[in-house]
């Protein structure tokens, strides 16, 4: 179920929370606009449309990737249905945030060391820099590299499977475990609002690290993905503002 929480912040909250975690490329909100640094067009933030879960995965606005409040903490909470906190994303923010092409992200990729291979991150809004505190603090418990490496990778420009919204991984902010401790709805034979459920196999020391770091886990969404994780750090911060812990 979704987390207990203190008190849920208001969009303008919210909001605020958003450009304070992209200080590289957002100033600000005038109205229903999210303005950006590079002095292009504002992004608006609710498109007025009303929209179920599956219709927000394909085309969800602003507004609509900051409605669902993540948990944190190195506990499981189960989810209910359609409880997938960042999953929904704003294609046209994330492109606006880290490139509208696949040259375009590729230009800000940088090498970055990863038990025993490197891996390409986006230097982009801090990404690269948050996934090696995330490698230096899981360096120091050795017993956890199996769960780490291989790395099933980080950089792809492709859109979601099976879904027409893009992957944050071709962003190059996002990286994916061991596959051999993963578990994926759509692996699973799961259908949209309807997945088996799962025991989770990788250590929630692992979650516990990423998430101090900006990063969230796909094991905390219903359709869940274990082995993923990618940075939005506003999300942490909209979760820590919000009380949102999965250990209560």
């Amino acid at each position: 179920m979704p987390a207990a929480r203190a008190a849920e912040p208001d969009l303008a909250t919210r909001l605020k929370l958003l450009v304070e975690a992209y200080p590289e490329s957002l100033s600000g909100v005038e109205g229903n606009m999210l303005l950006l640094r590079d002095g292009g067009e504002p992004l608006p933030i609710d498109d007025g449309k009303a929209k179920d879960h599956q219709s927000a995965l394909a085309g969800g606005d602003i507004e609509d990737s900051l409605r669902q409040i993540y948990p944190l903490g190195a506990c499981e909470a189960k989810p209910v249905v359609d409880f997938d906190p960042g999953r929904i994303r704003s294609d046209a923010l994330m492109m606006r945030l880290y490139g509208r092409t696949a040259k375009a992200v590729e230009g800000d990729l940088v090498p970055v060391a990863w038990f025993g291979t490197t891996l390409r991150v986006t230097k982009r809004q801090g990404a690269a820099a948050a996934l090696e505190k995330v490698r230096d603090a899981l360096a120091e418990r050795p017993a956890l590299k199996r769960y780490l490496a291989p790395s099933a990778g980080t950089f792809n420009w492709r859109r979601v499977s099976g879904a027409p919204n893009m992957s944050v991984h071709s962003f190059g902010a996002a990286i994916d475990l061991n596959t051999t401790f993963a578990d994926y709805w759509v692996w699973s034979g799961g259908k949209p609002g309807k997945v088996p459920r799962h025991a989770n196999r990788y250590p929630l020391e692992i979650v516990e690290i990423f998430e101090r770091h900006g990063f969230i886990w796909g094991g905390r969404w219903y359709h869940y993905d274990t082995m993923h994780f990618e940075y939005r750090p506003e999300l942490i911060a909209i979760a820590k503002a919000a009380g949102a812990s999965a250990c209560r």
